[in-house]
C-alpha cells in the first residue's frame, strides 16, 4: 500500500485517489505520444472581460474618417445644388414647342403660375384650422408623453407582475375581435362577398383562430419563462429609474438626428431642381419636359445611403449610451453613485470610440439591407393569399403592447377636438395622428427598456465570470436563467463542471 515501487510510479491525470494534483496539469514526459499531442488548457489564454473605467484608445478610425467624408460629401453636393438650381423648373407649363427652333420657349402666359399659387393660398386659409389643431394636439402629446413614460417606469418598478398578468389576455382578446369584426364587416357588405367568397373567408376566420389558439398553448406552456420575464423586468426598470438622466439623453440625440436630417432633405428638394427643359417625342407630337442632370440620381443614392448610416450610427450610440451608462451604475455597487456616468459615456461614444459606433453602424446598415432583400424575396415565393394573411400579424404583435393607452389617449383626444373645434371630420385624423405618436414615444421607452434588459445580463455575466457580486440583486434573478456554457475542459469531458 505505501511500498516504494507503487510510490515511483507516476500518477496519472484520472486517478482520484491523488486529490493533491490539479485537475489541469501538464503531464510527465514518460506518457504515450498520443497524450502528449492533447492541447493543454492555458488559463491565460482566456481573457477575461472587465468594464474600463480609464480612457479609452481611438479604434477605427478609418471607418470615422469614411462616414465624415459621406457626410461633406453630401453636404458639400446639397449646397451645390442649391446654387446650381434651374429656375426655369417651377414654369414648366409656360414653355412651348417651337418647330422653327426645334427647342422650348418661354411663353409670355404666366397665369398657371399665378393661379396655382392663389390655389394654394386659398388651400393653407381653409386648413388653417385644421394644422393649427394638428400643430398643438401633437406638441401638448409629446409633452405629456413625458409623464406618462415616468408612470409607466414607475408601475413596471413597483407592480410589474400586476401589469403583465393584465396584459396578457389582450393578446389574445384583441385578435379575436379583429378576427370576428373583419368576417362580419366582410359578410354584411357586398362588394366584400362577391370579392371574398364564403368558403375562403370561413378557412381565413379558422386560420385566424387557430394561431390564436397557438399563441395561448405558447402562453400556457412557458409560463414559468413568463414568471421570470416580470422578475428581469422589474429588475430592469429599477435599474432604468436610477438612471433617470437617459430619458433626457435619448430625446436629445433622437431631436438631433432630425435636425440633421432637415438639410439633408432639402438638399434632395433642390437636386430634383437642377436640370433643363427639352423637348420629348410622344406619338409624334413634341412637347416639353424636365430632365434632370445626369449626376443627380447618383447623389439621391449618396443622400439616401448618408442618411441610412447615420441612422444606424446614432442608433448604436444611443445604445452605447446607455450600455456604458448602466454598466457604471451596476459596478458601482449599492454603496456608492456613480458620478457623471452619462457624461463619460457620451464622451466615449463621440469621442475615443466613434471609429467603432460608425463601424457597428455601416455593419447594421448592411445586415438590414441585404436581411430587407431576403425578407422581400421569400415574401414572393409566398401564395399571395397567405401573403395577404401573415403580413399584418407582425404589425399587429407589436402594436398591442401599447394599443390599450393609446387608444384611450386617441379617444380622448378626439372627444376634445369634437367639442372645442370646428374641423369636423379632420378630428379623426388628428387623433390618429397622436395615437401613432405616442405609440412611437412608448414604443422607444420599451426599446431603452430592452436595451437595459441586454446590458444588466451582460454585467451579471462579467460578474459571475470574476466570481463578484456587485448587485445580489440582479444575481438572484438572472441566475434563474438557463445556461448553455462551454466548459473548457480537455482532460476529462465527461467530468462535471467546477
Amino acid at each position: 500500500m505505501g511500498s516504494k515501487e507503487e510510490a515511483d510510479q507516476p500518477t496519472s491525470p484520472y486517478d482520484s485517489s491523488s486529490p493533491s494534483q490539479p485537475l489541469l496539469f501538464k503531464p510527465p514526459l514518460t506518457e504515450e505520444p498520443n497524450q502528449a499531442d492533447q492541447p493543454e488548457s492555458d488559463p491565460t489564454q482566456y481573457l477575461q472581460i472587465s468594464y474600463n473605467y480609464g480612457p479609452r484608445p481611438f479604434k477605427d478610425l478609418p471607418f470615422l474618417i469614411l462616414f465624415v467624408l459621406v457626410v461633406l460629401c453630401t453636404f458639400g453636393f446639397g449646397i451645390f445644388c442649391v446654387f446650381h438650381k434651374n429656375p426655369n423648373y417651377s414654369n414648366l407649363s409656360s414653355y412651348t414647342y417651337e418647330l422653327n427652333s426645334t427647342s422650348c420657349v418661354k411663353g409670355s402666359d404666366f397665369k398657371g403660375f399665378y393661379e396655382s399659387r392663389f390655389d394654394f393660398y386659398v388651400l393653407s386659409s381653409s386648413g388653417s384650422g385644421f394644422l393649427k389643431s394638428l400643430i398643438w394636439t401633437l406638441v401638448v402629446t409629446l409633452i405629456l408623453s413625458v409623464p406618462i413614460c415616468f408612470l409607466l417606469l414607475l408601475l413596471l418598478k413597483h407592480y410589474t407582475k400586476q401589469i403583465v398578468y393584465v396584459s396578457l389576455p389582450f393578446f389574445i382578446v384583441i385578435p379575436i375581435f379583429l378576427n370576428v369584426y373583419w368576417f362580419v364587416a366582410c359578410t354584411l357588405s357586398s362588394s366584400c362577398t362577391d370579392a371574398f367568397p364564403l368558403v375562403y373567408r370561413i378557412l381565413v376566420f379558422v386560420f385566424v383562430f387557430l394561431i390564436i389558439g397557438v399563441i395561448v398553448w405558447i402562453f400556457v406552456a412557458n409560463w414559468r419563462r413568463i414568471e421570470l420575464t416580470v422578475k428581469i423586468i422589474g429588475v430592469a426598470s429599477d435599474a432604468l429609474s436610477k438612471n433617470l438622466g437617459l430619458f433626457v439623453v435619448i430625446p436629445l440625440l433622437t431631436l438631433g438626428l432630425v435636425a440633421y436630417y432637415v438639410p439633408i432633405v432639402v438638399f434632395l428638394v433642390f437636386a430634383r431642381l437642377n436640370g433643363k427643359i427639352v423637348p420629348k417625342e410622344s406619338n409624334g407630337e413634341y412637347t416639353c419636359a424636365w430632365k434632370q442632370d445626369s449626376w443627380v440620381p447618383a447623389y439621391y443614392t449618396l443622400a439616401i445611403l448618408a442618411m441610412l448610416w447615420s441612422l444606424t450610427v446614432m442608433v448604436e450610440a444611443q445604445v452605447y449610451v446607455i450600455g456604458g451608462t448602466i454598466a457604471q451604475w451596476y459596478f458601482t455597487g449599492e454603496d456608492s453613485k456613480p458620478r457623471r456616468s452619462i457624461r463619460s459615456s457620451l464622451r466615449n461614444a463621440f469621442g475615443p470610440s466613434s471609429g467603432t459606433v460608425c463601424l457597428s453602424g455601416l455593419l447594421i446598415c448592411v445586415v438590414r439591407i441585404v436581411r430587407a432583400a431576403v425578407d422581400s424575396a421569400r415574401q414572393e415565393d409566398v401564395p399571395g393569399m397567405l401573403n395577404l394573411v401573415l403580413r399584418p400579424f407582425p404589425l399587429v404583435c407589436w402594436l398591442e403592447s401599447h394599443f390599450i393607452l393609446s387608444s384611450i389617449y386617441a379617444i380622448v383626444v378626439c372627444a376634445i377636438l369634437k367639442g372645442a373645434s370646428n374641423i369636423g371630420v379632420y378630428s379623426y385624423v388628428v387623433a390618429v395622428l397622436a395615437w401613432a405618436l405616442l405609440i412611437i414615444v412608448l414604443g422607444s421607452f420599451v426599446n431603452v427598456l430592452d436595451n437595459v434588459i441586454e446590458t444588466v445580463y451582460i454585467c451579471y455575466a462579467i460578474d459571475s465570470d470574476r466570481g463578484e457580486v456587485y448587485r445580489p440583486e440582479v444575481h438572484e434573478v438572472y441566475a434563474l436563467l438557463p445556461s448553455s456554457r462551454n466548459h473548457r475542459s480537455s482532460i476529462d469531458p465527461a467530468a462535471p463542471p467546477a
